[in-house]
């Protein structure tokens, strides 16, 4: 009897070049240190408690995130939400991206309420890139510029800034980053970013992320943010994110993950 191998063999990814003089590649060593993209996308899903919250004041948006990688699907029902939208009740709110449009229920009813539409597409849309962000830095369309080194609370990190090209992306709008990346670590420990939807067009908001290793992939679980002022940026930050309970692969698709 012919005998059978029980041998797993493990496909080994190359850790990418890091090159400054191509900062396309500094991109790519962020992504793989994260565990690459075709690490998360064969995950299928993720759901997580979302907390985004002031410490100056307690308030707080909170949410059930659900995302589905492939097709870039976004849930959240929201426990809480006294920052960026519905501040003034406790209206029990869930928004639905499926993909190419976005559906607001509140209390169970749908909402026709074209600038709640808006601030919810705007929501769903940035919440799932927040989450897979590092794997997207280098998408198409991508414009990738090296500014040199900068040192940070001790450390020096090579700084790259990144702007994406309206005509590929088919936004009229496009955030842009400036981007601190640990040349040893290959982590973006610290990085600036643009919110035109909010009429912020410069990359001027600080934002300082700490990892977790999740099912072999980096997750910013903590991420701070710091918003300028005429004296600079504060010592303590404005708004404060945190990721808990984080969950892969849980078959969501379009029927269920609303349930």
């Amino acid at each position: 009897m012919e005998k059978v191998s029980n041998t797993v063999i493990e496909t080994v990814v190359e850790e990418p070049i890091y090159d400054t003089n191509h900062p396309e590649t500094i991109l790519a060593a962020v992504e793989h240190a994260h565990g690459g993209w075709n690490g998360l996308w064969k995950k299928g899903d993720v759901e997580y408690t979302y907390d985004y919250r002031s410490p100056s004041t307690g308030k707080a948006d909170v949410s059930l995130e659900r995302y589905i990688f492939g097709s870039e699907v976004s849930y959240g029902n929201y426990s809480q939400h006294q920052i960026n939208f519905m501040q003034d009740n406790d209206d029990k709110v869930i928004q639905y991206f499926n993909g190419d449009e976005i559906a607001v229920l509140v209390n169970g009813e749908e909402s026709q309420n074209p600038a709640l539409s808006a601030v919810s597409d705007f929501l769903r849309r940035t919440n799932y890139y927040w989450f897979t962000m590092h794997y997207k830095l280098n998408d198409k369309g991508t414009k990738v510029k090296y500014l040199g080194q900068e040192e940070y609370n001790g450390k020096t990190y090579d700084k790259i800034d990144v702007s994406y090209d309206a005509e590929v992306t088919g936004k009229e709008q496009n955030d842009s980053y400036i981007v601190l990346v640990n040349p040893e670590t290959k982590l973006i420990d610290r990085f600036f970013f643009s919110i035109p939807f909010l009429g912020v067009n410069e990359p001027v908001i600080a934002a300082n992320y700490e990892y977790e290793n999740i099912d072999g992939q980096l997750i910013s679980t903590k991420r701070f943010y710091f918003m300028p002022s005429e004296q600079g940026y504060p010592e303590e930050p404005n708004l404060v994110q945190t990721l808990t309970d984080i969950k892969f692969g849980n078959g969501f698709t379009v029927e269920n993950i609303q349930q």
